[in-house]
């Protein structure tokens, strides 16, 4: 929470003063966008299909407000929609934002919140154009909608096929262990409050948990490359748990190798530190978002020496299902250990949303 002195409670204001109240700091990006907050509704012009999605966040579930910032929070509630909409080869242009809040969240509070929403609007170009807010007695929940016009070449998880190349961007792990690394100090801090946290060294992982980015920059790169995936999906809920969507959707299996696994030497240590194998925490950290997709074989030698891209392996018929080949070529059978919405272990990974 906000350690401020000022405290002016939301009931002051009311719900539609709160509304007024954050409606002067939104900021519109886009000429499609006709008529935005203020309304009964928004009104937007976006000449034809248009990519949706819906993603809610609940305190004590998906975060812990004791070790993640409200501006932090709610740049990330942000970025997590709209990498929904690039795993469809889809630039986002909007987004709706509802809050349920409980008498704990002064108009402070809800003012450090949309700070970080903003500022991933302005971050990526797109207007927040409507919403709702409510009392909630238990916490914080915070859903968010994201959409934008579909491309001419919208991907869905479906359409692989066999021997096509399995591709990720960017590297694998870092979200995870930026929440060990959290939730140690959160367990430190509570048997001895007198210690400071010891989050020293730790900039990249900790920015991958708090403050991850969407991979806008991705599907216009794979455009300008004029490369069209055949299957995409974002890495939400980890590597292994995507893999099994892919290949469902497809009727396929796949082989991936360890070795061309991407994880940033920052990852790789940290892991060591908690005595974690740097391979499962890749396979099934979640909350990366980054993509996840198939091409063409034809595709590879527009990739191959691009930072931004690790062809991890191949899609294979589905009765040999989905393998994992080690660095000792060992093949074991890949199980989904990721993030589950409904698992009775809310410990599990508190700071997962999909």
């Amino acid at each position: 929470m906000l350690q401020n002195e000022q405290r002016t409670e939301i009931n002051q204001l009311g719900e539609f003063g709160l509304i007024d109240h954050l409606k002067g700091k939104v900021k519109l990006h886009n000429e499609s966008t006709k008529i935005g907050i203020g309304d009964d509704a928004a009104v937007v012009d976006l000449q034809g299909d248009v990519v949706l999605s819906t993603d809610m966040m609940i305190e004590g579930v998906h975060f812990d407000l004791m070790y993640v910032p409200l501006k932090h929070l709610g740049y990330k509630a942000v970025v997590t929609n709209l990498s929904d909409i690039c795993a469809m080869n889809t630039l986002p242009s909007h987004i709706t934002v509802s809050l349920g809040l409980s008498n704990r969240f002064s108009v402070e509070a809800v003012e450090e919140l949309y700070a970080g929403i903003n500022l991933a609007c302005e971050r990526y170009q797109v207007d927040l154009v409507g919403g709702d807010t409510t009392s909630n007695p238990n916490g914080l929940i915070i859903s968010v909608t994201a959409f934008g016009k579909a491309a001419e070449n919208t991907v869905e998880r479906k359409g692989a096929k066999e021997n096509e190349l399995l591709v990720v961007s960017g590297d694998l792990g870092g979200a995870y262990m930026g929440l060990q690394l959290l939730e140690r100090e959160k367990l430190v801090f509570k048997e001895t409050p007198s210690v400071q946290p010891d989050l020293g060294g730790n900039d990249y992982i900790l920015e991958r948990q708090l403050k991850p980015e969407a991979r806008v920059d991705v599907v216009i790169q794979l455009n300008n490359l004029g490369v069209v995936p055949t299957s995409m999906i974002d890495i939400s809920d980890g590597l292994a748990s995507e893999l099994f969507h892919l290949c469902s959707q497809s009727d396929l299996g796949c082989a991936i190798y360890e070795d061309k696994l991407p994880i940033d030497p920052t990852t790789y240590q940290t892991a060591r530190d908690f005595d974690l194998d740097p391979t499962m925490c890749a396979l099934n950290g979640g909350e990366d978002y980054e993509l996840l997709f198939t091409i063409k074989q034809a595709d590879f030698d527009k990739l191959k020496n691009l930072p931004d891209f690790t062809v991890i392996g191949h899609m294979t018929d589905k009765n040999s299902g989905l393998n994992l080949v080690t660095k000792n070529e060992l093949v074991h059978p890949i199980t989904a250990q990721g993030w589950n919405h409904f698992t009775d272990d809310s410990d599990k990974e508190a700071g997962a949303s999909d």
